[in-house]
């Protein structure tokens, strides 16, 4: 799946690290959603949108899954 993580964290200067650190997550983990190697739960899709007070639709790639 597609994210915008990357590039809304090069917006705010924020590292991997520290996104992990403020979602609770490992870097490891945002690492492999930005790759799409990992599909976020929707608890985690949640916690990253509302940090960058973004919606999930915003933030996540979901065309793929349309019907």
């Amino acid at each position: 799946m597609k994210t915008k993580i990357a590039e809304l964290r090069k917006e705010q200067k924020l590292s991997q690290e520290e996104l992990a650190l403020a979602v609770g997550v490992t870097r490891q983990t945002i690492t492999s959603i930005e790759v799409g190697k990992y599909v976020a739960s929707l608890p985690l899709a949640y916690k990253i949108a509302h940090y960058f007070g973004r919606t999930i639709e915003e933030v996540f790639d979901f065309s793929e899954y349309d019907q």
